[in-house]
């Protein structure tokens, strides 16, 4: 049986630059080479990352921290949040002076304008603010939600929505993710329709929500410009992103 590997984005994919390292299109095309499957597990929507899939040509894909699914270009799993959970999240985070953003699978939006912690955590990413439609949920299948808030101000979340958790990626984002979901999930779905062993399967991450997929492969490897936490639970440590990390990571391992 072959192997698979799976690549976070940002701090790893993409580096301090927002941009993709020659080392790391070159890591990709060594792999393919040697019959290794390159695949993406990411918090982002698909439309944030569809210039990255193009760049790369991957078509498999775990998106919005294994809440969809898509195999060789088809969809074969979305988890949609219900209206009800909206509700409550827009009702409790305005109570508290907390924006939001609702994630589509084609569209990323906020409740609130000219709020600096949206514009501070979707610029950390290189992305423009969101437009604002607070409505947007209605009638959308939203499968992640994001709050802006700063740091240990979503614990009262966490007591409210049980059924969820809230991973911090910035200073002032979290990830609002279905509590059974993670992409370690998503991988699974993944490689059981493609036919994969979890032992033959490997995952590069630098950040919390990269927790549960590094615990669950196969081979789990850490960044250098990893979170602190993450690299203890790593096989492997490779060098930074800027430091030509994935090309070094998989050149450790003897997959190229």
């Amino acid at each position: 049986m072959g192997k698979i590997v799976f690549l976070d984005i940002d701090g790893t994919i993409l580096d301090s630059n927002n941009e993709i390292p020659d080392s790391t299109r070159e890591a990709v095309r060594l792999l393919r080479e040697k019959g290794v499957y390159v695949a993406i597990a990411t918090g982002r929507s698909p439309h944030m990352f569809k210039d990255i899939r193009e760049a790369l040509a991957i078509d498999t894909y775990v998106a919005f921290n294994g809440q969809m699914v898509v195999v060789d270009g088809k969809p074969i799993y979305q988890y949609k949040i219900p209206s009800s959970v909206l509700e409550k999240m827009i009702e409790r985070s305005t109570l508290r002076g907390h924006s939001l953003a609702f994630m589509a699978k084609d569209r990323l939006v906020v409740n609130k304008e000219n709020d600096h912690r949206i514009a501070l955590a979707m610029g950390s990413l290189n992305i423009p603010y969101p437009p604002c439609i607070p409505d947007f949920y209605l009638g959308e299948v939203i499968s992640q939600v994001l709050l802006f808030s700063e740091d240990g101000e979503e614990s009262v979340y966490a007591e409210d929505f049980p059924g969820f958790r809230f991973v911090r990626w910035h200073p002032f984002a979290c990830d609002m993710v279905v509590k059974d979901g993670s992409k370690a999930t998503g991988i699974k779905k993944a490689i059981a329709a493609l036919g994969f062993s979890i032992d033959d399967t490997y995952a590069f991450g630098d950040g919390l929500n990269d927790m549960e997929m590094l615990k669950t492969v196969g081979t789990g490897v850490a960044m250098g410009n990893g979170h602190p936490t993450l690299k203890k639970v790593a096989d492997l440590v490779t060098a930074s992103v800027d430091e030509n990390g994935l090309y070094e990571g998989v050149k450790k391992l003897g997959l190229i």
